[in-house]
């Protein structure tokens, strides 16, 4: 029977031994899409487009006569919000990835001018404005780590991805390493022990792990079934991104520790790790030899839990420090403030990032050390950061698009994974030009948007953790 993936091992091969970029880069990388979600907000484009909203949309809906004016009027500010936030990411990403400084510098420069002339002009912020809430931020920030995972996962199987921005193997930084510490500090921010949420019962525990779980296995035996291509440096044999964020949710709740002191315990969890790899865990980890019990087929996975246990639950207590405190809910008065402790953590963390990376071990995601933790708390919060700054920008404080994805950014991801996976099987992404492989991210990625505008549009919520 032929295989339905004929070209597996060349995939696997092409994304296999990579060694990262610089933290500079990612740096810029991670200054590059909040400046343009902010781009976004500042620009205007009158009654027709911004002024519509899901909510308001949904209640023309609902009026015969108005159904189809809404949906033509939500789906023209998809388009618009993905020209002006998605489409241009995914060229920064591929084909313009080699000028990334100057395109920074540029957009920077752009975000700058559009501030100083509506500032100086007669230009009147819309009635719903007003100083960005903490909400805001924050929802924004988590759309724009969903929109760069979303991109990357399948633009990593084409060759006009650099290859520096695809994951490193042992050692190094890149882009792509930023995806799943991302998503489990973005879920700590906000998470029920952040916002003092500590009565967590068994039943509601198992609600939320339960579908992890069974995404876990249904990723397990659709890639066996199918002969998808698969790093089993990544994870491992078997393991896979959603059994790690079951482990977490399980871990979380039996050891549900006030969020005050969640910064201790995470902090003893990577030291402690940390201490084990310095002393020969490491070098049982990177090695390519596997036993044939479950644990050594998956070590990489296993393992990696303590480092993203441990950064959740660090997570956990900046997102309370920073945005909750004694509040289940953030305030619009704590702006200013809240702004503060993030730049400032943000630097700090960048600077212990530099420390351990020279002086410890460098940064290793397939081990999730004590460097990757740093480098990932440092890059999320300067984007948050970065977007933190919207106070200062006239325009709106969020577009439809980062609703939708907001209100559905596990379901966005796995809709994004059964998109790269229906690409992969159809075609030869290695083999590709570069007219023909841009064509594809950008068909892509309009319907990644289109489709999860829809779903929000029609009140379809989704959500799993």
């Amino acid at each position: 029977m032929d295989s339905l993936n004929p070209n597996k091992r060349l995939k696997e091969e092409f994304v296999s031994n990579l060694t990262g970029s610089s933290m500079l880069e990612l740096a810029a990388l991670s200054a590059l899409v909040p400046i343009l979600i902010l781009l976004r907000h500042s620009i205007g484009f009158g009654r027709f487009v911004d002024t519509v909203t899901p909510d308001t949309a949904r209640k023309k809906k609902d009026d015969e006569m108005g159904g189809s004016w809404s949906w033509w009027a939500y789906m023209a500010t998809i388009v618009v919000d993905f020209l002006f936030m998605v489409l241009p990411v995914l060229l920064f990403f591929t084909v313009l990835a080699e000028w990334i400084y100057l395109w920074v510098i540029l957009m920077t420069l752009l975000l700058l001018f559009c501030v100083v002339s509506k500032r100086s002009s007669s230009y009147s912020p819309p009635t719903n404005g007003g100083p960005l809430s903490l909400r805001e931020s924050i929802s924004s920030y988590r759309v724009s780590m969903i929109m760069v995972t979303s991109l990357c996962i399948l633009a990593v199987d084409f060759t006009i991805f650099p290859r520096r921005y695809a994951k490193t193997e042992t050692y190094g930084v890149s882009l792509m390493d930023l995806g799943v510490g991302s998503f489990v500090f973005a879920n700590s921010l906000v998470s029920r022990q952040a916002r003092n949420v500590l009565s967590v019962k068994w039943k509601n525990a198992v609600q939320s792990t339960s579908p992890l779980i069974i995404l876990g296995f249904s990723r397990l035996l659709t890639t066996a079934g199918v002969d998808y291509q698969v790093h089993v440096g990544e994870y491992g044999v078997h393991w896979n991104f959603f059994f790690t964020l079951a482990a977490i949710s399980i871990l979380s709740s039996i050891i549900n520790v006030p969020p005050q002191y969640c910064g201790i315990l995470g902090s003893l969890i990577l030291v402690g790790y940390q201490s084990c790899l310095l002393f020969g865990l490491n070098s049982y980890l990177l090695s390519n030899e596997r036993g044939g019990d479950l644990i050594s087929q998956n070590k990489e996975g296993l393992f990696s839990i303590f480092g993203n246990w441990g950064m959740y639950l660090v997570g956990v207590q900046l997102g309370n420090f920073i945005f909750f405190q004694n509040h289940s809910t953030v305030t619009m008065g704590s702006n200013k403030r809240a702004r503060i402790k993030v730049w400032l953590l943000s630097s700090l963390f960048w600077l212990l990032t530099v420390l351990l990376d020279r002086h410890v071990e460098r940064v290793s995601r397939r081990m999730c050390n004590l460097a990757y933790v740093t480098m990932i708390l440092a890059a999320n919060l300067q984007i948050l950061g970065i977007i933190m700054l919207s106070d200062f920008i006239p325009g709106s404080k969020s577009t439809v698009l980062e609703q939708a994805c907001n209100k559905n950014l596990l379901a966005t991801f796995l809709l994004a994974n059964v998109l790269t996976g229906l690409v992969n099987l159809s075609m030869d992404t290695l083999f590709a030009s570069a007219t023909t492989a841009l064509s594809i991210l950008i068909l892509y990625a309009f319907t990644l948007s289109s489709i999860i505008g829809l779903v929000d549009f029609y009140g379809i919520r989704l959500k799993f953790w």
